[in-house]
């Protein structure tokens, strides 16, 4: 870029993604539903893990971090879209556009990180049993997890460092539903390829290297469980993991088929199918965890007991 050449920043961006989609009302009606629910499960989650005792354990540290991005994420982004779009508030401060772009990748990158914990948890647990408890302490799941934060602002602060260096001296309307990274550096009239770039090597380490690392890490649980002599103990140990391996179909499945197919699908198409992607696991990832984890349900189980004891001794 021209040393001597002034920045452009606009005073608004107009967001325009679901502009011209019959009955579209319809659907922020149904992403509202998926937004209440996300808000009500995640709560409960987060209330069974704060409040009882037994979940004080690594592996629900890590579930605690994931259901706390999923709420954060889902309300950062929903009651905006419907504002955005039912209300038709499209116009979006420049500062506040980089802001809400900010955020929005470094919670999508902290659930794909989360991810990757829960499999190194449940890795260690089945091919190194009694060695667990030194491995994976509270402290070291701590850790992780600000590792984790750590890696997804430094990214994102990268990532929207060189959306600053844009200048936008032509369109400022933003063919997505949110501030988007790429529909926002296309709009840019200097050289954006640092940014196509940065778009193109950053998801390599935020999203398919964590990835990877969760399908080395079956491939070795499967190893370890070929190994125990016993059926019913494999069926046990591997139902362990049956609400991660659940939990990470649903969130690369969408992701996976939105970049493989979105490029040729109609835009309004491409628009419904990312906004799914980023809906849909914060509002089934908590009810995964209730009805295939054991330890979440008889939490739960409790909690329902003492509400119910507590209102018949209120009578």
């Amino acid at each position: 870029m021209d040393s001597n050449m002034t920045i452009v920043r606009p005073a608004y961006f107009i967001i325009m993604g679901f502009s011209g989609i019959p009955h579209v009302n319809y659907y922020y009606l149904f992403l509202l539903v998926l937004y209440i629910m996300s808000v009500v499960e995640n709560g409960i989650v987060m209330a069974l893990i704060c409040f009882d005792q037994s979940l004080k354990t690594p592996k629900y540290i890590a579930v605690f971090n994931l259901v706390f991005v999923d709420m954060v994420g889902s309300s950062a982004l929903v009651p905006k879209v419907i504002d955005t779009f039912w209300f038709d508030h499209k116009y979006i401060s420049y500062s506040n556009c980089l802001t809400y772009s900010f955020f929005y990748y470094v919670l999508l990158t902290m659930q794909s990180l989360n991810l990757a914990l829960l499999s190194f948890d449940r890795l260690i647990a089945i091919t190194f049993p009694l060695r667990y408890q030194i491995i994976v302490n509270l402290k070291t799941m701590f850790s992780l997890v600000a590792a984790c934060w750590i890696i997804s602002i430094f990214d994102m602060l990268v990532a929207v460092g060189f959306l600053i260096r844009l200048s936008f001296c032509r369109s400022v309307v933003i063919n997505s539903y949110f501030c988007d990274y790429g529909p926002l550096y296309e709009l840019a009239c200097n050289d954006y390829r640092p940014n196509d770039i940065i778009s193109t090597v950053i998801p390599v380490f935020i999203l398919w290297a964590p990835l990877l690392f969760i399908l080395i890490s079956y491939m070795c649980i499967g190893a370890a469980l070929a190994k125990i002599a016993g059926g019913q103990d494999r069926m046990k140990a591997f139902k362990t993991c049956s609400a991660h391996i659940m939990l990470v179909i649903i969130f690369y499945l969408p992701i996976l088929v939105t970049f493989n197919v979105a490029a040729k699908m109609p835009r309004n198409a491409g628009i419904i199918s990312l906004s799914l992607a980023a809906v849909i696991p914060p509002a089934f990832n908590p009810l995964i965890y209730v009805l295939q984890t054991e330890e979440i349900k008889l939490s739960l189980k409790k909690m329902l007991n003492k509400m119910k004891q507590s209102k018949i001794a209120l009578k």
